[in-house]
């Protein structure tokens, strides 16, 4: 899983370096929010993909979890289907917010958000089932596609034919690889998600879309679009790095989930955070080896400008995948209790970046500082809990 998501992230982010590169820093601006329009929409993908990954993995006999998996696919095709529509009818007044030169960037990405929010589910049958390899294609598949026909039609359509790139490539990551026979075949009936557990899932990822793309659009919405531009690709390497450490959290989830409840390992935990430390880690270390240099030579002209906004931006991404490990952990156990933190972190980034954005730099230190101040606080249950193991005698006298 690390492997593929890797490749993936690395096609992905050749998507984003060709486009900006033959765009430059305002147009791809255009194509990196129109992007976070569809990972907003991740709030709920991951939703339908994390129930049905907990709840095909909870199920034994291959019936029920094929009865999961048909009963949560036909919800997510209500949803996709309303949201999809929603942007539609609200795509003239998103195009002036944002200051997309077309009306036709928004409602490309209405019909990408109607294929990908099924997707979540698609591949929460593969996790849950832990079927990895047909897992991993699919996030590659995804990203090949949307980086081929980038090649074909930026050269000519400019960012419209990006745009076309990303709705096209959910397109194909529902189509293929198809679901294993077992999870095709009719279902009957099975352990059902709880309203606790939905929406469970539901506030940790809104929390995280929000976290992860608002700043994006606000930069965009606040900022001309040649900074925005820039701002786009620095915020780029950051998903980069964020997805990445998702492969840890894809394979960690179900293991946890299969422990049982209240059953913390502190294996299944520690191995996660040691991983996505070092993808971090690593990431700072090329930057203090060649500074001055990665943006320029990843970009082109006109993006080296950003180049000082890497590390800090690094810095505060790196603080919230960790905090993300922890809730994700948590909620694998039915015991999450820290993911409504994202949701009041995420008004308090809208609130800090609509107040403080007199500059780039400054729009990152709100995030940095948030991101830091989220990870403490998620931090605080297990450090709790560290303390009760290592000192029981006092917790009792206490």
């Amino acid at each position: 899983m690390l492997v593929s998501t890797v490749l993936s992230a690395g096609m992905n982010f050749m998507y984003n370096v060709h486009v900006a590169q033959k765009l430059g820093p305002s147009e791809f601006g255009h194509v990196a929010t129109a992007l976070t329009l569809l990972l907003l929409s991740t709030s709920v993908m991951l939703s339908f993909q994390i129930v049905c990954a907990k709840f095909v993995a909870r199920n034994e006999t291959s019936s029920a979890k094929a009865g999961v998996f048909h009963a949560l696919m036909s919800r997510a095709w209500k949803v996709s289907i309303l949201v999809g529509l929603g942007l539609v009818l609200l795509s003239k007044p998103l195009t002036r917010f944002l200051h997309f030169p077309s009306v036709w960037i928004v409602v490309l990405m209405a019909v990408a958000i109607a294929f990908y929010i099924p997707v979540g589910v698609k591949r929460g049958g593969f996790q849950g089932t832990c079927s990895f390899p047909l897992l991993a294609t699919n996030f590659t598949l995804e990203s090949a596609v949307k980086l081929i026909l980038a090649f074909a039609l930026v050269w000519k359509f400019g960012a419209i034919g990006a745009v076309v790139a990303i709705a096209a490539s959910e397109v194909a990551a529902f189509v293929l690889p198809r679901v294993d026979p077992m999870l095709r075949q009719p279902g009957t009936d099975f352990v059902r998600a709880g309203s606790r557990e939905g929406v469970q899932a539901i506030v940790f990822f809104v929390g995280q879309a929000i976290i992860m793309n608002i700043d994006l659009l606000l930069v965009k919405h606040y900022f001309p679009s040649y900074e925005a531009g820039q701002y786009a690709a620095v915020a780029l390497v950051g998903r980069v790095l964020f997805y990445a450490s998702w492969a840890v959290i894809h394979a960690m989830f179900p293991i946890a989930a299969q422990n049982g409840e209240g059953k913390p390992s502190r294996a299944v935990l520690a191995v996660p955070l040691a991983l996505v430390g070092s993808i971090f880690l690593g990431f700072l270390v090329v930057l203090s080896i060649a500074p001055g240099t990665v943006m320029k030579t990843l970009f082109g002209p006109g993006f080296e400008q950003a180049e000082p906004l890497l590390a800090l931006y690094a810095t505060g991404t790196a603080a919230y995948a960790i905090a993300v490990v922890l809730m994700a952990y948590e909620m694998a156990h039915r015991i999450a209790n820290t993911g409504w933190l994202q949701i009041v972190f995420a008004c308090l980034l809208i609130t800090g970046i609509a107040l403080f954005h007199h500059s780039l730099r400054q729009v990152i230190v709100v995030l940095i500082t948030l991101m830091c101040a989220l990870l403490l606080a998620v931090s605080l249950p297990f450090l709790r809990a560290h303390a009760r193991r290592v000192h029981p005698a006092a917790q009792e006298t206490a």
